[in-house]
């Protein structure tokens, strides 16, 4: 039922996707499934941490869907899915005197200190870009030990496999919509090549909805 009911959303947005390439607007796709929100922050904090803020909305869109009052059983909070504890060391080195939870659910709050643990991560694995948004799901000490251990790793600075599935779908989802993002912000005209299109429509179906 559950795979069924996946299966109807993915064909009601394949019909939303074809309509809109079909009258030329990029404007419907952006603001219906891939919005640029929250962007005096994102831009600020992506530029101080430097980081691309096409990431950072991959990473925003991943984890609440800009939903700043998102909450998990994992108790991660806000836009950026922070958890109680992250969020405690994390003031602590960013310098703040005070923290708590409810600081999270603040929009600036949440997004700043978002950017400086992404920049934090990306440090801490040379600059691997996928090493640094596994180890924003599943933590760096988890990715570290991968890296340590050559069942997952022949070299011990990339991951040749992700032992944790919700891990793995993490990364790709993400990194399916930073392509999508960098295709629909990064280009100076409207108009859509439409292989190129359905080729991303079909990545963003696989992670969002049947995955």
């Amino acid at each position: 039922m559950k795979f069924l009911r996946k299966t109807f959303c993915a064909i009601v947005f394949l019909v939303v996707i074809v309509a809109a390439i079909g009258i030329g607007s990029r404007y419907i796709i952006k603001e219906k499934f891939f919005p640029y929100k929250y962007q005096q922050y994102v831009d600020m904090y992506s530029s101080q941490y430097n980081l691309d803020p096409l990431l950072v909305l991959a990473v925003i869109k991943t984890e609440s869907k800009f939903d700043d009052d998102a909450h998990s059983h994992k108790n991660a909070v806000g836009l950026m899915q922070i958890t109680v504890d992250t969020g405690q060391w994390a003031a602590k080195e960013m310098g703040y005197n005070t923290f708590s939870k409810e600081d999270l659910y603040n929009e600036e709050y949440n997004i700043k200190m978002g950017c400086w643990y992404l920049r934090r991560l990306n440090d801490t694995f040379d600059k691997d870009m996928d090493l640094t948004i596994a180890a924003y799901n599943a933590g760096p000490t988890n990715v570290q030990s991968w890296l340590d251990n050559r069942k997952y790793s022949s070299d011990g600075k990339s991951v040749d496999y992700i032992p944790f599935g919700e891990t793995k779908k993490y990364v790709d989802k993400v990194n399916t919509y930073y392509h999508i993002y960098q295709y629909l912000y990064d280009k100076k005209d409207d108009y859509f090549e439409a292989d190129k299109v359905v080729d991303l429509m079909k990545s963003f179906l696989n992670v969002h909805f049947l995955s």
